[in-house]
């Protein structure tokens, strides 16, 4: 057995650079200065005695070697948070720190008014928030970086444990005044696809507003632009459109001081479901249930 092993801080830089494949924005993820982490690395091949990353003026690239070294340090990282889960979970349940990714959907609108209550009565949990869409937020996830996930399902999240938070029903807003705007409720039928305006890519709440029309030709047909749900009620607000929102957003008072309106879908699947998510068979899970009653209880 080799008396020299890599050390987790090694193993830290080394991943952090093939996630952000710059050494600046890597150090900077990792609150050391670049030539810190640069130093690191290289002291890390130098231990392997081989090389893992091809430097150049503009580019880095991973050798083969390199990529496998990555996984393998992945796994050994996810190992290392276990350990520290384990410890963790054995104090007093909700203290020291926590990790939590919000989607962009979710974050602004519902921790707000969850924070302050969890200052108050939980003093000794600090929470750290990560806001990032479904699919980084999984991946930071699997990789070790946060320690849980609130979400919005239907999504595909893999082998991960959860609890219920809410139902978010989705709403479709359009400017005040609109010829066609019902008393009630709102039938996909009458979802006009040439002026319907939905979050880019990787906001998940598009694929559930998609799905919950159930019109085919409202994926090709609706114009992908927002960046963020004000962004989008902005739009509408200036009758570029309509759009959908969930619930939540609208409690919020995201519709305030605009001249815009909003409906609920009449539609068999019109909500998603908000969860939280964590690794199955975390030393912290009674933890992460007990996160989740203070999610729920709003």
């Amino acid at each position: 057995m080799s008396t020299y092993l890599p050390t987790i801080k090694q193993l830290q830089y080394l991943v952090a650079l093939h996630e952000h494949v710059h050494f600046g924005r890597a150090a900077e993820a990792s609150f050391v200065s670049q030539s810190t982490l640069s130093a690191g690395i290289r002291e890390l091949e130098s231990l392997l005695g081989t090389t893992l990353v091809e430097r150049s003026r503009r580019v880095v690239r991973f050798t083969p070697l390199g990529d496998q070294v990555v996984a393998k340090a992945h796994r050994l990282l996810r190992e290392a948070e276990e350990l520290s889960d384990l410890v963790q979970a054995s104090a007093k349940p909700l203290t020291g720190e926590m990790r939590m990714s919000v989607i962009p959907t979710i974050a602004p609108f519902m921790l707000p008014k969850i924070l302050p209550r969890l200052r108050r009565e939980r003093p000794a949990l600090k929470l750290f928030l990560r806001e990032e869409t479904s699919n980084d937020a999984l991946e930071s996830l699997n990789h070790g970086r946060v320690d849980c996930v609130l979400l919005a399902l239907p999504f595909a999240t893999g082998e991960v444990e959860q609890e219920h938070i809410a139902d978010d029903r989705l709403f479709v807003a359009f400017p005040k005044g609109d010829p066609r705007d019902p008393p009630d409720s709102i039938p996909p039928e009458m979802i006009d696809e040439g002026r319907l305006l939905l979050l880019e890519d990787g906001h998940c709440l598009k694929a559930h507003a998609l799905a919950a029309c159930n019109r085919p030709e409202l994926r090709s047909s609706a114009t992908m632009i927002g960046t963020s749900l004000h962004t989008l009620v902005q739009m509408v607000d200036n009758g570029l459109g309509l759009t959908m929102l969930p619930e939540m957003a609208l409690d919020a008072g995201i519709l305030n001081n605009t001249q815009v309106v909003a409906r609920p879908l009449k539609s068999k699947n019109t909500s998603r479901e908000i969860v939280l998510i964590w690794r199955r068979n975390s030393p912290r899970s009674e933890e992460f249930r007990l996160l989740a009653g203070e999610l729920r209880a709003g």
